[in-house]
């Protein structure tokens, strides 16, 4: 019998029922309120250990995930239930062959073994244990220091130490990606000669995550500046001197980066985190535009792509410069158990909910789950089945919605186990809420009680300060939206979901579903998750049933895009109408549109350009044909158009146009600073002139006066709770009614999408049209070059001290916080650090949140957290 038959034979027949048997008892055991179907079985005297274990070793040898899976379930339930301390040894033992250290350390603080493993064993499992630990360890070159790995990892630290130059790794959610990519990027910041090195991700949440990560792992190594703003005096620095630079961005901040660099841009290493959104039809365009204008500019740039679950992460290599050595590492192997469980009402019992274990195309029954209420309607069903079954914290509920997730967190909240705590963190997260949001912001009574929401635009300080406490335990219900797919790395026990969404209402995608379900479970912390899935024969809830396992084709959105020749040429051919409100299939078109004019102007032809090879030469021609009768009529710089992907260079001719027939004072062009009294009236025309040449881009028209009064404001440096405070009073002065839980999620998205999205991309390119026409009429006296308005609305900062608290590494909401209490506009780096020695002492007095307290003296290093604590009290 070959190897693969008796994997088979032992998976299939010999051992299924066993499996089976230990599947229900240890996802039961994860179950509040669960009447399970094993419930008297005794695991110790029920099973043949000896034979589970003999079989779960050889199944380790299998490089077929359903063999693995299978070995990592029989290794976790004997660590895990009620078995012999020897049991539990040689689950641990197996747990090692598996490559799954962490698991066995998780074991040793959870008490499930007992230290010192390694002295029970005989000489030759010692032997053999020593043997695969050095095996499953790699060195750091810089410290001289060992790290435990798996397979996976080892594979991916050999490839991207190897002389591939770009390098694409792809594994699921929970395999240790993100650890081993974050080590061996300082690792080899600290060992070669990089040095600049860009991390890019895809949402500013996971920058200051991966920022914050970077920094604990550095400590004490001042040679190199890690820093999350584009600052030129970093890469210069680090370009002209001995200190090295690791800057974490989004794509959108690299290409800012770029423009205030110009032809220095350079950059040694690029790390491209959640690489597959190169294909997201929003910003995957600007993030393929921000790979290829860093490879232009250093053909030999080191790139390593990380993706998770996807078929094909090869395909991220086909645009490597010529003669670049590449390399890809694929695996589906599992670290930790995730468990899909159907939940169904039983008939006539409302109150009752039959759990059904997903195994490959069947199910296993697991039990009964009592609720301790009838759960009318569909929120009370994911609130009621989430509080009843997650009993023991780290419960995440998905929602669709931010709407949807305060409602939820709320029926949750009323429900026995929620009472409210008397916890200092919990009770500075509320303080928080009220002080930086609003006094009536539903999350502060929420988190009292240990129960809160969750969504993307959250000021990041409360953000990341609920991923914190859920993650230690002290909020023990968090409901959530789409947010928490792009990559946040919050794991939990136990997912409950009910018709998922992503999106304007489109069913959650099947490797979505499993990207969010690979949060259940996440290696290191649990050694299994569940993901409990609520009505799955509804079809309305379920259009095409709930996901099967699978794997995410890589493909770019300009390749998909592309393959619509003739759509895509009608469109650019039609692009210049006299009313843009006019353009029809415009966001599915108009990015991609203009990455192909900007490649034409550049190359010539599209024939040249990287992504040829995947095209044909009849489309290329067809398209060709196209761009060459609009790029004729294009007299922008080919500067400009690099400065701005994803806006149209027929927008900003026609732009430029616009400026050179005005008939009006010139000085009418230009935007007033935020202090200045016509600021609003300026930022209201130049918004309504975007929408007419650019793109309609500020819609709709009637709401351009509040858009313009929200940028107005975040770039005078206010507050979140100010800009709500005003947007309150002014609704009561014009007698408007208003439903504050909805203004407070509006005002929230307006900040995020206009200010921090909209408006940066498109009048910092009106700016530079602009200054392209000063130019011709000779009145460069009216450019400011000492201001950048993409710079300014991308942090909400239009003064220097404000701008050099950020770059102390606060968040924005602890720097407007500081930056009100503080005198001077023009305070550099060290002249607010000055500042707060001087006053923190006092911060007390100041009646600031002690979460700011706490981050202004942590992040300055004048003091400890808990001092800061203890300071406001």
């Amino acid at each position: 019998m070959k190897d693969t038959e008796l994997f088979d034979w032992l998976t299939g027949e010999a051992l299924r029922v066993d499996i089976i048997r230990l599947a229900q008892i240890t996802v039961a055991t994860e179950i509040t309120n669960l009447d399970a179907i094993n419930e008297s079985a005794d695991p110790k005297k029920s099973f043949d250990w000896q034979q589970l274990l003999l079989a779960g070793s050889l199944l380790a040898r299998s490089t077929e995930r359903a063999h693995q899976e299978a070995a990592l379930r029989i290794a976790t339930a004997a660590v895990t239930l009620e078995t012999s301390p020897e049991v539990r040894d040689a689950g641990a033992v197996l747990l090692e062959k598996l490559s799954n250290r962490r698991s066995v350390e998780l074991a040793i603080r959870r008490n499930r073994i007992a230290p010192d493993l390694e002295g029970r064993l005989g000489v030759s499992m010692r032997l053999e244990a020593n043997r695969r630990r050095f095996e499953d360890s790699i060195l750091l070159e810089s410290s001289g220091k060992w790290i435990g790995v798996n397979d996976f990892q080892r594979e991916l630290w050999a490839g991207a130490s190897s002389g591939a130059g770009w390098l694409s790794a792809s594994a699921p959610t929970a395999s240790g990606k993100t650890y081993l990519v974050l080590q061996w990027l300082l690792d080899h910041v600290r060992t070669s000669k990089t040095k600049i090195a860009v991390y890019l991700a895809p949402t500013r949440a996971l920058v200051s995550e991966i920022e914050l990560s970077l920094k604990e792992l550095c400590q004490s190594d001042t040679g190199i500046e890690i820093t999350s703003l584009p600052l030129t005096e970093v890469y210069f620095s680090s370009t002209t001197g001995d200190k090295k630079a690791v800057f974490v961005f989004t794509q959108e901040r690299l290409h800012l980066l770029a423009n205030l660099l110009g032809e220095n841009f350079s950059v040694d290493l690029l790390i491209v985190d959640e690489a597959h959104k190169i294909g997201d039809n929003q910003r995957g365009v600007i993030l393929q535009d921000a790979i290829e204008r860093a490879s232009r500019q250093n053909l030999v740039m080191k790139v390593v792509f990380v993706s998770p679950s996807t078929q094909n992460p090869g395909e991220l290599l086909e645009d490597a410069p010529d003669d670049m050595p590449k390399s890809s590492v694929d695996t589906d192997m599992p670290t930790v158990l995730q468990n899909v469980i159907l939940a169904e009402q039983v008939p006539r019992k409302p109150k009752e909910w039959s759990l059904d274990l997903v195994w490959g195309d069947s199910t296993i029954p697991l039990g009964t789950l009592k609720l301790s209420n009838k759960p009318a309607g569909l929120k009370k069903r994911l609130a009621f089945i989430a509080a009843a079954a997650g009993g023991r914290s780290g419960t995440l509920v998905y929602c669709n919605g931010a709407a949807e997730a305060e409602d939820v967190a709320l029926l949750i909240s009323q429900l026995e186990g929620s009472e409210k705590a008397d916890d200092q963190e919990l009770l500075d997260l509320a303080d928080l809420a009220r002080k930086g949001v609003h006094r009536n912001y539903q999350l502060a009574p929420l988190v009292e009680r240990g129960v809160a929401f969750h969504y993307g635009n959250m000021p990041s300080l409360i953000r990341t300060e609920i991923e914190r406490l859920f993650r230690n335990g002290k909020i023990r219900f968090l409901t959530c939206t789409s947010t928490l797919i792009e990559g946040v790395n919050l794991s939990c026990r136990t997912i409950v979901v009910r018709g998922p969404r992503k999106g304007r209402g489109n069913p959650m995608e099947p490797h979505d579903f499993w990207n969010l379900a690979g949060r259940a479970g996440r290696w290191g912390n649990e050694f299994q998750g569940n993901i409990i899935c609520i009505d799955p024969n509804d079809d309305k809830a379920w259009p095409v049933g709930v996901p099967k396992r699978s794997r995410y084709p890589i493909k770019r959105e300009t390749d998909v895009v592309i393959s619509s020749a003739d759509e895509l040429a009608a469109y650019l051919e039609n692009r210049n109408i006299e009313s843009l409100a006019d353009l029809t299939q415009g966001e599915e078109y108009e990015q991609v549109g203009a990455y192909l004019l900007n490649t034409y102007i550049r190359l010539g032809t599209l024939s040249d350009a990287a992504f040829a090879k995947r095209h044909s030469p009849d489309r290329l021609q067809k398209l060709d044909k196209s761009l060459e009768g609009i790029s004729a009529l294009i007299s922008i710089t080919q500067d400009i158009l690099v400065r701005h992907p994803g806006v149209s260079a027929v927008g900003l001719q026609r732009l430029l146009e616009t400026f050179r027939k005005y008939e009006g004072n010139i000085e009418n062009l230009l935007l007033a600073p935020s202090e200045s009294v016509d600021a609003y009236d300026r930022y209201v025309t130049v918004m309504r002139r975007i929408n007419e040449n650019l793109y309609p881009v500020f819609l709709p028209d009637g709401l351009i006066p509040l858009h313009a009064l929200v940028v107005v404001e975040w770039l005078k440096g206010l507050s979140l709770a100010a800009i709500i405070r005003k947007r309150i009073e002014y609704q009561q002065r014009n007698n408007r009614s208003f439903r504050l839980p909805v203004l407070i999620r509006e005002t929230m998205s307006m900040v995020e999408e206009t200010a921090r999205f909209k408006a940066p991309k498109y009048i910092s390119a009106y700016m530079d049209v602009l200054r392209l026409f000063l130019t011709e009429a000779d009145r460069e006296d009216l450019i400011d070059e000492d201001f950048d308005i993409g710079i300014a609305l991308e942090f909400g900062v239009s003064s220097t001290t404000l701008l050099s608290l950020m770059e102390l590494g606060l968040s924005r909401m602890s720097a407007v916080a500081l930056y009100e209490k503080i005198a001077r506009d023009d305070l550099d780096k060290e002249g607010c650090l000055a500042w707060i020695n001087e006053h923190g002492p006092n911060f007390a007095g100041m009646d600031l949140p002690n979460l700011i307290v706490r981050e202004a003296l942590q992040v300055s290093g004048l003091s400890d957290p808990e001092a800061g604590q203890e300071l406001s009290e």
